[in-house]
């Protein structure tokens, strides 16, 4: 029993193009040349704001704390943008009088993401406020916030990780110089026992010495052997006389 087989389904050119068309406008738009241009600027005028805008100004210490401080405020805005807690603040804070409003610099940084002052007042107090509707400015300016928060971050970290190695270093150089310190101390203490050792065992051959008598070291010297001179032959006894050749000699 064959199976009956299924047909097979032609799809046609413009239905094929018709898909195609769909997932295209499905796709987010790419920005144009110029919008791309555009965007750049912005980025470049918020770096600008940070340094030299920032950093010059204020010290170091200063400038990044302000820095902090603004990222703070930009990323709550962010992710909480309807939470009225991070919509407003007061320049009366301590943290946002010592950070945001008395560096200088910083307001401006904060105006450029649309947080103005003077938009609301309470109890005859104005409020820094947010502008909602100006969101894309707030994304750019937190991106580049980050961007010198981060990097900071880094060489601060650097500086710290340097500083333990320096120490590290300065620690195993002193326990090196401390090592040779000791050991120079035992050699010098080894020399003097020895020094003194032997100072002390001549001073008890002296000593010895002087109390033994004259007679004492006469009597212990071997006795000396005396030697005639010459070179050790014997003398034979003289030939007899002859008293005939005396005479003969005579007549």
């Amino acid at each position: 029993m064959s199976t009956p087989s299924s047909p097979t389904r032609s799809i046609s050119a413009d239905a094929l193009a018709a898909a195609a068309e769909r997932r295209t406008r499905e796709l987010p738009a790419q920005p144009s040349a110029a919008q791309m241009a555009a965007q750049h600027e912005r980025r470049q005028a918020f770096r600008r704001l940070i340094d030299p805008g920032i950093l010059r100004p204020n010290s170091k210490e200063q400038a990044v704390a302000s820095l902090k401080i603004l990222l703070t405020l930009a990323e709550n805005l962010l992710r909480e943008p309807e939470n009225p807690k991070f919509q407003q603040f007061k320049p009366t804070n301590t943290t946002i009088k010592n950070n945001l409003v008395n560096p200088k610099g910083t307001l401006e940084y904060a105006i450029e993401i649309h947080v103005q002052l003077g938009n609301q007042v309470k109890n005859f107090q104005p409020y820094y406020t947010w502008n909602p509707r100006r969101i894309e400015d707030l994304r750019t300016g937190t991106a580049i916030l980050k961007e010198f928060v981060d990097l900071e971050n880094e060489r601060a970290e650097r500086a710290a990780r340097s500083k333990v190695d320096q120490k590290a270093v300065a620690a195993a150089v002193k326990l090196a110089y401390m090592d040779d310190r000791k050991s120079k101390q035992l050699h010098d203490e080894r020399e003097k026992d020895r020094r003194t050792a032997r100072a002390a065992a001549l001073a008890r051959q002296a000593e010895l010495r002087e109390s033994t008598p004259t007679t004492t070291r006469n009597s212990e010297s071997p006795p000396r052997t005396t030697r005639m001179p010459g070179s050790g032959h014997t003398l034979s006894s003289p030939p007899p006389y002859d008293e005939g050749s005396d005479e003969s000699e005579d007549a």
